[in-house]
């Protein structure tokens, strides 16, 4: 008997859009580390304190165009409880991963907080039967941990093993943060799509993070022209667009490839690094860079598969 495929080609066509929306995601993340730092240069902003301004300003550009083109503010119990998880949770992985690199250095706190969150999120998946580990997984996980830990690199010596394991352990939690985003945002609240929870969760994950950012050295700067330009860069980019297409992209695809996926983050960034500011990658590094995109490449072909 004849059946029409209309429906399977819908599906497949849907699973490469959101497939595409991660990869774009990612790609963007990749670029906020060199803005944010060349904001924190221009500014003499911390770290905490630019995280805070990029949620809230990437926040509240998608409320403000929310307002402009006459969206009302989401409605319910859920709808807002969706929205205080999502700023909460940005929040805290944001002044975690800040406070594991001030512990001992960016690498460790880097490699574990990215290396972790796929895992994590795999691992969910598949203690709640969503998805198997099969062969292809762990082979994607491998090669992505050993190109993580080759491309970032192992910290160097000098710390002591309480520093190292404190660091470790908010890495760990805020890899924690990150997959529960992932798989929060992966299921749909009603009266609330993508664009008025990232919005609304965003500025709130601002507001959060104002009072630490404070206790550093200040909110405040010289509000000059390059400085005003890397803030809205980092708020548009890397953080209102990454995100809305992040979660966008997790309508039709499994939360542990969207999270594997996200590995595109340090390897753009270690590449527009090595473009931009003349960072030598060196033989290793190069090793690292090939084996995670090997890794993204594979993430992305089972991505055939639609959630």
């Amino acid at each position: 008997m004849y059946t029409s495929s209309a429906p399977l080609l819908a599906v497949r066509r849907r699973s490469s859009t959101g497939l595409w929306f991660l990869v774009i995601s990612g790609t963007l993340w990749g670029t906020g580390g060199l803005t944010g730092s060349l904001l924190g240069q221009h500014t003499g902003l911390s770290p905490v304190a630019v995280a805070g301004y990029r949620l809230a300003v990437g926040g509240t550009l998608i409320v403000a165009f929310l307002a402009v083109t006459g969206r009302r503010p989401p409605r319910g119990r859920a709808a807002w409880t969706r929205v205080a998880v999502l700023g909460t949770l940005a929040a805290l992985y944001q002044v975690c991963y800040f406070g594991a690199v001030s512990l001992t250095s960016v690498s460790l706190a880097t490699l574990v907080t990215i290396g972790a969150a796929p895992l994590l999120v795999l691992g969910v998946e598949a203690v709640t039967g969503r998805r198997r580990l099969d062969r292809h997984t762990a082979v994607t996980c491998g090669l992505a941990v050993a190109g993580l830990v080759l491309l970032v690199g192992l910290p160097a010596g000098g710390f002591g093993a309480l520093a190292v394991l404190s660091s470790a352990l908010l890495a760990l939690v805020s890899a924690a943060g990150f997959a529960a985003i992932t798989l929060v945002g992966a299921r749909p609240v009603p009266e609330l799509d993508e664009l008025a929870g990232t919005g609304y969760g965003f500025t709130l994950g601002g507001l959060l993070l104002a009072p630490l950012a404070a206790g550093t050295v200040g909110l405040g700067f010289e509000p000059g022209l390059p400085a005003l330009g890397l803030l809205l860069a980092l708020g548009v980019g890397p953080t209102a667009v990454a995100y809305l297409l992040y979660f966008r992209g997790l309508r039709t695809v499994r939360p542990g490839t969207a999270a594997l996926l996200a590995l595109l983050e340090p390897l753009v960034g270690a590449v527009l690094a090595a473009l931009l500011l003349g960072d030598r990658l060196g033989p290793v590094g190069l090793v690292g860079a090939a084996l995670l995109g090997t890794a993204v490449v594979l993430a992305a072909r089972s991505s055939a598969t639609p959630a």
